[in-house]
């Protein structure tokens, strides 16, 4: 099954790199784009076919690696 782990800020958080990609859009002539925040995607193939199982295990890989939960939220989807 695949799984893919979308990671971002929370809001309050300060995000520099997304205050650059909007001041860099606006220099690109795209105007009127505001509040950009950037985050990361993992995409997983999961061995098996129980859910959540998959979903216990990744939310287990988020919180010891892949999001730093202090200052990080993230959202699972799930395929088969």
């Amino acid at each position: 099954m695949k799984a893919r782990v979308i990671v971002t800020l929370k809001n309050g958080v300060l995000d520099p790199q997304g205050q650059a990609i909007e001041g860099s859009l606006a220099s690109l002539g795209f105007g009127g784009v505001h509040g950009v925040r950037q985050g990361k995607v993992f995409d997983l193939d999961i061995e098996g076919t129980d859910v959540e199982a998959a979903r216990s295990q990744i939310t287990a890989m988020c919180e010891k690696l892949l999001a730093n939960t202090v200052i990080e939220n993230f959202a699972i989807e799930i395929s088969n």
